[in-house]
């Protein structure tokens, strides 16, 4: 709540906001509300003017309902797209639809898919070891599909956060890239690091250059196709939009990957959305027995491969 009164009223200061809340000046829905309130669509904001002596435009703006790039509707669909794969006492594993946030980021978005599996299953929501990320090992960008494990005890998660910490969980992607892919298979060795060009993207950096994290990508080529490849994707480390930045690097970007691929490329084919599906995920569980799980191409993806073919 603290960021939208920001924004809504430029003239105050972020501490004159959370001291303006602390004191019990600001109200959602007509009850006092806390600083760090997550706000939804048609929630009612409102300011007490007086005793700050705000002017009456400034009161009237805050006097407003905020309006969310993705309606809950929206978003609750999104929900009943989340396919259950395994469902075990440890453990579920899920299929992720592309659209759908893992978690909530500081914008303190609703509707996420950790939200779905607090209110599916409870017990989750009181595990992990931080606040609106419950359960989560491990994450897939929004747009991205596939594949994910989510614990379900205390035990679980710390059994599997070591698991992704020491690489003894196999992940394996689908992506369809720009080009002829000319080797069968190729390791991707860049580090990567924060992009300088552009605000909340990364970029691969050269080898023993000392900038950025050390990085490592695995693929083979699994089809060829007309000024396409469809790769096998494997990934041996776990840094931010590994995959998208690494074949961005090798001058294949990912098909319909708008934040990487560049907006001057020409094509005759519009992809719905990026080509970059969680297909196979494979661990030893709890008890030493060896999971392997599958996730074909979603509808939207096959149908891509179609017109390309």
């Amino acid at each position: 709540m603290d960021h939208f009164l920001v924004k809504s009223l430029p003239e105050l200061s972020r501490s004159k906001i959370q001291a303006m809340i602390k004191a019990g000046l600001v109200a959602v829905n007509g009850k006092e509300a806390a600083v760090h309130r997550f706000l939804k669509a048609d929630d009612q904001v409102e300011i007490m003017a007086e005793p700050l002596k705000l002017s009456a435009k400034a009161a009237k703006k805050i006097k407003t309902k905020r309006k969310l790039t993705d309606t809950p509707a929206t978003k609750l669909d999104l929900w009943k797209k989340i396919r259950i794969i395994d469902d075990t006492p440890d453990y579920l594993v899920i299929e992720k639809p592309s659209g759908l946030l893992v978690h909530p980021t500081a914008k303190g978005e609703r509707d996420t898919l950790i939200d779905w599996a607090a209110a599916k299953y409870p017990e989750i929501a009181k595990i992990g070891d931080e606040p609106g990320r419950a359960g989560i090992v491990h994450r897939l960008d929004k747009e991205v599909s596939g594949l994910m494990v989510i614990p379900k005890t205390q035990d679980a998660f710390v059994y599997f956060k070591k698991l992704f910490k020491v690489r003894q969980i196999e992940k394996r992607y689908a992506a369809l890239v720009y080009g002829e892919v000319k080797s069968d298979q190729g390791e991707i060795n860049f580090p990567i690091g924060r992009s300088k060009d552009k605000e909340g993207l990364f970029a691969a950096t050269p080898e023993n250059s000392g900038v950025g994290k050390p990085a490592k990508t695995l693929f083979w080529v699994k089809d060829r196709y007309k000024n396409y490849t469809l790769l096998e994707v494997e990934i041996l480390t776990g840094r931010t939009h590994q995959i998208r930045v690494h074949l961005k690097a090798t001058g294949h970007p990912i098909v319909g990957d708008e934040l990487y691929q560049g907006r001057n490329r020409k094509e005759k084919i519009k992809a719905p959305r990026i080509f970059l599906h969680a297909a196979s995920l494979k661990f030893d569980d709890l008890a030493g027995c060896r999971q392997e799980y599958e996730a074909p191409l979603p509808k939207e993806l096959k149908e891509m491969l179609e017109k390309v073919s």
